[in-house]
Formats: C-alpha cells, sequence, structure tokens
C-alpha cells in the first residue's frame, strides 16, 4: 500500500539528517496517515480510506463528507471519489 493520502496527495518526501557535527544522511519524511472511515448521510453507509490528518480536519472542516466531494470541483477529486461523487448526486436527486 503506498504511503499517499487521496485527499491532499501528501506523500513521502526525503531528506537529511544533520548531525551536531554536520554530517549528512538521507532520511525519509512520511505523512501522517490514518485508516479512517467517514459517514456518508446520503449514501447511508461507511467509507473507509487512508488519509492524512490534515485531510481529516479539511473534510470535517467542510462539513462531512457529503459537503466536501460536493464543494470540491470534480477535477481535484481521484477517480473513486468522482464514483462516489455521481452515486451521491444521483440518490439526492431521486430523493428530491
Amino acid at each position: 500500500m503506498t504511503r499517499l493520502c487521496k485527499v491532499t496527495g501528501k506523500t513521502v518526501q526525503s531528506g537529511n539528517n544533520v548531525s551536531h557535527a554536520n554530517n549528512k544522511t538521507r532520511r525519509r519524511f512520511l505523512p501522517n496517515l490514518q485508516e479512517t472511515s467517514f459517514y456518508s448521510e446520503t449514501l447511508k453507509r461507511k467509507i473507509r480510506m487512508r488519509v492524512s490528518t490534515a485531510a481529516i480536519r479539511t473534510i470535517e472542516h467542510k462539513g462531512g463528507f457529503d459537503a466536501y466531494l460536493l464543494d470540491t470541483p470534480a477535477s481535484k477529486l481521484p477517480a473513486d471519489f468522482k464514483k462516489l461523487r455521481r452515486e451521491l448526486e444521483k440518490k439526492r436527486e431521486a430523493a428530491a
């Protein structure tokens, strides 16, 4: 499984450990990824995904998973999120 956040796009970065003697050795900066599930009110189910803590805050700030999907432009969403968004829109149209 790749160390990649689906929402923010955060991934592994590389850099240097720098000692007191100014010796440099390569290291990796890993994103803070969490396995979490978001509840979709419209779809009436949980969606599990591996996202960064910043992405969790972003989704909660937007008002939940449904609001995040509808508020974000489709061009900025990954393919599996686009599929969920279409499913969400169909469900909302059927309810209206």
